[in-house]
């Protein structure tokens, strides 16, 4: 069994929708434990430049200290390219011996969630269309506000993320989300 912690930056991610899509794509058990980027404790050095490397390695830091077998990390995008070789750069770097999956949702995580419109359906209990290319949506998590409102469901955009990441055809996902999802995936199976 592998003990990794999976650090996100947003409340959605962090609810149980990327814990269970990490679940879902691990070759081996993991026993997982969720922590916000934002944590008060976590400190990266401030300073000129690569701000995600620095923090990602900050986390890598933290999760071998901490006695954690493996870092599980993602962040958004948020439409800055600088953000995609920060962590490439983290994923790469061996001064820092410890097992990672570290990824950028392409523009943002909620992006992950409208990739499936089947998932969308089963969840929402309405018949939802075909979303378009979820990592050119210029505001995913709005896209996703507005689809959760016209269920009649009760839940809350954080449990309705949770319930997609359980119901989402991981091939789908991946297909439709090729730069972020998909190469985070392939490194949480690496593990």
């Amino acid at each position: 069994m592998i003990k990794a912690l999976i650090v996100s930056e947003g409340p959605h991610e962090s609810g149980g929708a990327l814990e269970v899509l990490v679940t879902r794509l691990a070759t081996s058990e993991l026993r997982c434990e969720p922590e916000r980027m934002a944590c008060q404790e976590i400190h990266a050095h401030h300073g000129k430049g690569q701000g995600f490397f620095k923090r990602a390695i900050r986390w890598l830091l933290e999760a071998r200290k901490r006695g954690f077998d493996a870092l599980i990390l993602v962040v958004d995008e948020d439409g800055q390219s600088g953000r995609v070789r920060d962590i490439a750069a983290a994923q790469a770097y061996e001064n820092v011996s410890l097992r990672r999956a570290l990824g950028v949702a392409i523009r943002t995580f909620d992006a992950w969630m409208l990739a499936d419109e089947r998932a969308l359906t089963t969840v929402l209990r309405y018949q939802v269309a075909r979303q378009p290319a979820p990592e050119n949506n210029m505001d995913p998590k709005q896209a996703c506000a507005d689809l959760q409102v016209r269920g009649e469901h009760g839940m809350t955009q954080t449990q309705m993320y949770a319930a997609v990441a359980a119901h989402v055809d991981i091939g789908t996902l991946e297909q439709r989300c090729p730069r972020g999802f998909a190469p985070f995936a392939k490194r949480v199976r690496g593990l």
